[in-house]
């Protein structure tokens, strides 16, 4: 669920109600138009600077009730002088959003102290103005003051030098925006809301924006031999899911598409090797993989994207119950390959090993990316400011690195290797399902990479990121929506026709 932003875009003008955003560097340095706006003002901001302190340093503002000499009924003045030279525009949206929490009518003048910015900066502001206006409360009984049917609505109108090519770069960001939206809210659902079936309810909604979803039941998924996913839902009285969402828009319906895999574990109790019981509840998160694909599948559907793309997530409950798998079984996965069960708590890679291996076998795809939130361990390794990326392509990597870092959605490659592949040999099947403690992300990453085959292919644990992580100037949930826009940027980077 999210506040309602509305976003429009204008042509530089006088307004005279609301909140008004103007940016400035070191000592008021503002542009143009901007100065002569705020031109009868211009004594009563050096002396609130003054005594405010305000260099006009990056994420500082001052917020100004109704300044003498504008019409404007509040100010927001926003220091935009960074450190290494640059503005990140989505995170300075994000930025003045915060610091206008209740403000139902605002309006941006968009020129840097040098001078008007671009259309493509008024689209990323515009962005980050929306994700941080998203907040999950529908089942908070009070809502706050000021809302409309739980909502607080945001006219935001952006006073830009170029308004239509504006609204076109905004295009392609809405589109991004109501996908990150989408997985934010899937990952912040409870488990008794979001269960594999109602989960696939939500992947068959894609069909209105002409995704093909096809849904596998447990009997078809047994048919195909699915062992291994189907004994992760086993002890669940919620049946299991399978999953494939397929967008074709390039041109040639038949090329070999993208593949986007998700984990879609939607509650983790452990099983048998049962979890703690504080924070347990966090585990209602252990789908956001899967929540990741069905929000970038909607997002490039919605933009019609010039690509084929196939999203798969595979849906299962962990728990306990008469007939739930255990340490000790071997399953039979559906390549093939038998998997000794070390650690029933280790169930993601389960579910991914034949949602992998079907997708390699029955899309054929140019590539595979698969998206987890696998182990605590990568916490451990990376804390919660990158997802960790595991390839066997080079190329590959290397391009999801550039879109994490022109997203802001990081990833750090971690290392693979033969002696970490051995630590999950097995003396009683093709391998065990735990390497143990030591270097664990990295020893499942290994597990994955059994049932990829010679495709290239990444692994993002996400598991730092995509839930309970540390508030953003984009981000206030606890759901975070990682994955979206990092993904949706390598399509259209690299695999989208021009």
């Amino acid at each position: 669920m999210t506040d309602t932003v509305k976003i429009a875009f204008a042509p530089f003008s006088a307004p005279d109600a609301g909140a008004l955003v103007v940016f400035c560097a070191g000592g008021l340095k503002m542009g143009a138009k901007t100065a002569a706006h705020v031109a009868g003002a211009a004594s009563f901001l050096r002396e609130a600077a003054e005594t405010l302190s305000f260099k006009g340093k990056w994420s500082s503002a001052m917020d100004l009730v109704r300044p003498a000499g504008l019409t404007a009924e509040r100010l927001l003045v926003v220091g935009v002088e960074p450190k290494d030279g640059e503005v990140d525009f989505v995170h300075l949206g994000g930025y003045v959003a915060g610091r206008l929490p209740k403000a139902k009518v605002v309006h941006v003048l968009f020129e840097g102290a040098e001078g008007e910015w671009s259309a493509s900066a008024a689209a990323d502001f515009a962005l980050g103005f929306r994700l941080r206006g998203y907040k999950f409360d529908k089942y908070k009984t009070k809502k706050s003051d000021g809302e409309e049917n739980g909502k607080t609505v945001h006219d935001v109108t952006m006073l830009v030098a170029d308004p239509d090519a504006a609204r076109g770069a905004h295009a392609h960001r809405e589109s991004v925006a109501e996908g990150v939206e989408i997985a934010r809210t899937l990952v912040n659902e409870p488990p008794n809301v979001l269960y594999p079936e109602a989960f696939a309810d939500h992947a068959k909604a894609l069909e209105k924006l002409g995704v093909d979803v096809e849904v596998l039941d447990e009997k078809a998924m047994a048919k195909l031999g699915m062992g291994a996913l189907l004994a992760v839902g086993q002890g669940s009285t919620r049946a299991s899911r399978f999953v494939s969402m397929r967008w074709k828009g390039a041109k040639s319906k038949k090329s070999a598409p993208v593949a986007i895999i998700g984990k879609g574990v939607c509650f983790d109790s452990g099983g048998v090797s049962i979890k703690p019981a504080a924070g347990m509840e966090d585990m209602k998160g252990d789908m956001a993989g899967a929540a990741c694909v069905v929000g970038l599948m909607h997002a490039l559907a919605r933009r019609k994207a010039k690509a084929n793309v196939v999203g798969v997530i595979g849906l299962v409950e962990n728990m306990l119950g008469p007939e739930a798998y255990r340490p000790g079984d071997i399953l039979t996965s559906m390549s093939g390959q038998t998997i000794e069960v070390v650690n029933t708590d280790a169930e993601g890679r389960l579910v991914l090993a034949d949602a992998l291996w079907w997708t390699k076998e029955t899309v054929k795809p140019k590539l595979m990316i698969n998206l987890a939130t696998l182990t605590g361990a990568i916490l451990v390794a990376l804390g919660v400011e990158n997802a960790g990326l595991f390839s066997n392509d080079d190329e590959l990597a290397a391009r999801l690195s550039q879109a994490g870092k022109a997203t802001g959605e990081t990833v750090w490659r971690m290392p693979m290797g033969p002696a970490y592949d051995k630590l999950i040999d097995s003396k009683f099947a093709d391998m065990k399902n735990s390497g143990g403690r030591h270097a664990g992300s990295i020893t499942a990453a290994h597990f994955l990479k059994r049932f990829v085959g010679d495709i290239p292919w990444a692994h993002l644990d996400i598991a730092g990121t995509a839930m309970a992580s540390p508030a953003t100037e984009t981000n206030t949930s606890w759901g975070s929506g990682w994955g979206v826009r990092l993904l949706d940027r390598f399509v259209a980077d690299h695999y989208e026709e021009r």
